[in-house]
């Protein structure tokens, strides 16, 4: 039997085509949506829509307002302070054990990664295609020092932030037209963490979030 039907892969299922679209810009901060329209987003059952609004109310991402139906969270001052602060703690702890226990040639891997971005950057006018690539790398670097932790609890609760982390992104300030910025933020973490020195690392991600926090309450 196809495990494609089970309550449980719908829901998940579900959850994921919510959060993706979420992050695509389908469904907006502030959106009020109904469970119908989320099936035709989705393309999954009602019944699993249904079953994920709780799960979806618990993190935030929702919220049912009696008389109006369902509203997507807002991006408010509120938000903004406890999701990067959420962050800061979560990600101070990671890179400082990443800083010890990485192979060097994860190191590398990700120097070249952003010493390339940035060289291309440098190099040219930005592009649409360009800025979704150190998009992708810059989620990428900072995912990874989460996975690395290999922590089932964390990892679970370090994603349902940085949904609300990349929503803030979207909403306040894109990477567009800071590629060169964010590039060499990160290589000043990478440096730090070439060091093995766990407190200067820490202190560059500290420095690189808290640029990030202040620029999304800048508006």
């Amino acid at each position: 039997m196809d495990d494609s039907s089970e309550p449980g892969t719908l829901r998940e299922k579900a959850y994921a085509s919510f959060t993706r679209h979420l992050l695509a810009r389908d469904l907006r901060p502030g959106q009020f949506v109904s469970q119908r329209e989320l099936v035709a987003f989705t393309g999954l059952p009602l019944g699993a829509i249904r079953e994920i609004v709780p799960r979806l109310e618990a993190e935030g991402l929702l919220t049912t307002i009696p008389q109006r139906g369902m509203q997507i969270a807002h991006i408010d001052i509120n938000l903004i302070r406890e999701a990067f602060q959420f962050r800061l703690f979560m990600e101070r702890e990671a890179v400082a054990l990443f800083t010890v226990n990485a192979p060097d040639a994860e190191l590398a891997r990700l120097r070249r990664e952003h010493e390339e971005m940035l060289a291309h950057a440098l190099a040219q006018a930005a592009t649409p295609e360009m800025e979704a690539k150190a998009q992708t790398i810059d989620w990428a670097m900072h995912d990874t020092f989460i996975d690395a932790l290999d922590n089932e609890i964390i990892a679970k609760a370090y994603l349902v932030n940085s949904v609300k982390i990349r929503l803030i992104h979207q909403e306040r300030f894109r990477i567009d037209g800071r590629v060169v910025p964010v590039m060499r933020e990160h290589l000043t973490v990478i440096e730090a963490m070439e060091s093995r020195n766990p407190q200067k690392a820490v202190e560059a991600i500290s420095q690189h979030i808290d640029n990030a926090r202040r620029l999304a309450l800048q508006i």
